[in-house]
C-alpha cells in the first residue's frame, strides 16, 4: 500500500464562500497578520502545491517571505525553500511565469499528452506523467516516495481543493473567512459539486487574526472499499494510542480499537485488558460498546492496531468472528498478526473470504509494535 503525503488545504474565503471576484486584479482575503501565518505554514511544509489555472490567473512567485524562517530551514538540513509543485492535464504552462524563476526546485504533474507538450514547449521544473488522465492517488505516492514529501500545502485553487475532498485525500483545512461579500455567482468558489464523503468535519482550532478568523477542520468519514482515505489515518492512529494505554502483559499483545460509523461518528473503542480484564481483547471490548443490531454497523470501519484474531484459548469467540457477527463492513489495521502465540493467524484473510473490505497500513507498523516489543524477537 503506497503512503501519501499529510495533505493541508488551505484557503481564504469571502463570508459568502468564494475565493475571488471577477476583477482582473486579485482579491485580497486575508489580513498582514494572517499573510504572515501563511507564510510560516509554508516554512513548515516540505512542498506547496497549486494548479496551473491559479499560476495562470494570479502569477505567484510562491515564496517563503521571511529570512528568519528560511535561515531556519537550512539550519534544520532542509531547502531554503519548499518544492514547489503544479499540476495540469494539458501542459500548457507559461514559460515565463514568476513560478519558475523564483524559489527552489520546481515539478509539474501531468498526462502522456501533457509531458508531449512540455518537452516542445518545456519550463523550468522536472515533469512526471501520471498516465492518461490524472491521478491524485499515484501524484501523492510519489510525493512521499520518491520526493521524500512529508507535508504537503495546497494552495488552490478551487478545483484541486474540490478534488481532494471529494476523493478523501486532504488530511486538514485551513479556512480563513474574510468579512465582506463578493456575490458574483460567476466568481470562483472554494468548493464545487461533487461527492464528498459523508459527515461533519472535526474543529481543531478557532481563532480570530485581526478582522478574519482561522478555523482548522479535519475529516472524520472513513474511506470506503480498500482505498485510504485521510480520515483513515486519523481514526488509525488513534486506534494505536489507545493500544499504548493497555496494561502489560507477557502472554498477550497490546492492542487498541475503534469503531467508527460511516458518517464519522465514532461508536466506540476498547483496548486490550480494558476495565481490568486481564483476557478481553481491543475489538471485543470496543463491539460490546455498542447495542446489538445497530444499523450504523453495517456501514461501520473498525481500526485495530493489530489484524483481528482468528484462534484465541480464552474465550470462545476471536475477534474476527466478533466483527463479522456485528456485521461491520470494513476493517482498517496496522499490523498483521505474527506467529508469536498463534501461527499462521490470517484475520484478514477470514474477514476479506466473507466479503469485508480489509485494509493495512503498514506506515503505522511501527507505532503498533511499539507496545508490544517486549514481545517481539
Amino acid at each position: 500500500m503506497p503512503s501519501y503525503p499529510y495533505v493541508l488545504l488551505s484557503a481564504a474565503v469571502s463570508l459568502d464562500g468564494y475565493l475571488d471576484d471577477t476583477t482582473p486584479e486579485r482579491l485580497l482575503l486575508s489580513s498582514p497578520a494572517d499573510f504572515d501565518r501563511v507564510d510560516e505554514v509554508r516554512a513548515s511544509v516540505d512542498a506547496i502545491l497549486i494548479g496551473a489555472g491559479t499560476i495562470r490567473a494570479d502569477n505567484p512567485r510562491l515564496l517563503v517571505n521571511s529570512a528568519e524562517r528560511r535561515a531556519a530551514r537550512v539550519a534544520a538540513g532542509k531547502p531554503e525553500y519548499p518544492l514547489k509543485v503544479t499540476v495540469s492535464a494539458s501542459g500548457e504552462l507559461d514559460e515565463a511565469a514568476n513560478f519558475w524563476h523564483t524559489g527552489g526546485d520546481k515539478i509539474v504533474y501531468t498526462t502522456e499528452k501533457g509531458a508531449e507538450r512540455l518537452r516542445r514547449e518545456p519550463v523550468a521544473a522536472d515533469v512526471v506523467a501520471l498516465g492518461p488522465e490524472l491521478d491524485w492517488r499515484a501524484l501523492l505516492a510519489h510525493l512521499r516516495e520518491v520526493r521524500g514529501v512529508e507535508r504537503l500545502m495546497v494552495e488552490g485553487g478551487g478545483t484541486i481543493h474540490t478534488q481532494l475532498m471529494t476523493q478523501g485525500l486532504a488530511d486538514e483545512l485551513q479556512l480563513v473567512l474574510a468579512p465582506l461579500f463578493v456575490g458574483d455567482p460567476e466568481a470562483p468558489r472554494l468548493f464545487g459539486p461533487g461527492g464528498y464523503q459523508g459527515g461533519r468535519l472535526r474543529l481543531l482550532e478557532s481563532r480570530p487574526i485581526e478582522d478574519v478568523v482561522l478555523m482548522r477542520y479535519a475529516p472524520t468519514a472513513p474511506g470506503t472499499g480498500t482505498l485510504p482515505s485521510a480520515a483513515d489515518r486519523h481514526w488509525l492512529a488513534l486506534a494505536c494510542e489507545l493500544a499504548e494505554r493497555c496494561p502489560p502483559s507477557e502472554t498477550a499483545f497490546s492492542v487498541g480499537a475503534v469503531v467508527v460509523a460511516a458518517d464519522g461518528t465514532e461508536l466506540a473503542r476498547g483496548y486490550s485488558r480494558e476495565g481490568g480484564d486481564p483476557v478481553v481483547h481491543a475489538e471485543e471490548a470496543a463491539l460490546a460498546k455498542i447495542a446489538d443490531g445497530d444499523p450504523r454497523l453495517a456501514s461501520a470501519t473498525v481500526y485495530s492496531s493489530l489484524e483481528p484474531c482468528t484462534h484465541r484459548s480464552s474465550r470462545p469467540v476471536p475477534c474476527a468472528r466478533l466483527i463479522l457477527r456485528a456485521g461491520a463492513s470494513r476493517v482498517v489495521t496496522a499490523w498483521r498478526e505474527p506467529d508469536t502465540f498463534v501461527a499462521g493467524a490470517d484475520g484478514s484473510g477470514m474477514l476479506a473470504a466473507q466479503g469485508v473490505d480489509v485494509l493495512v497500513l503498514p506506515e503505522y507498523e511501527e507505532r503498533a509494535k511499539a507496545p508490544n516489543a517486549h514481545l517481539l524477537p
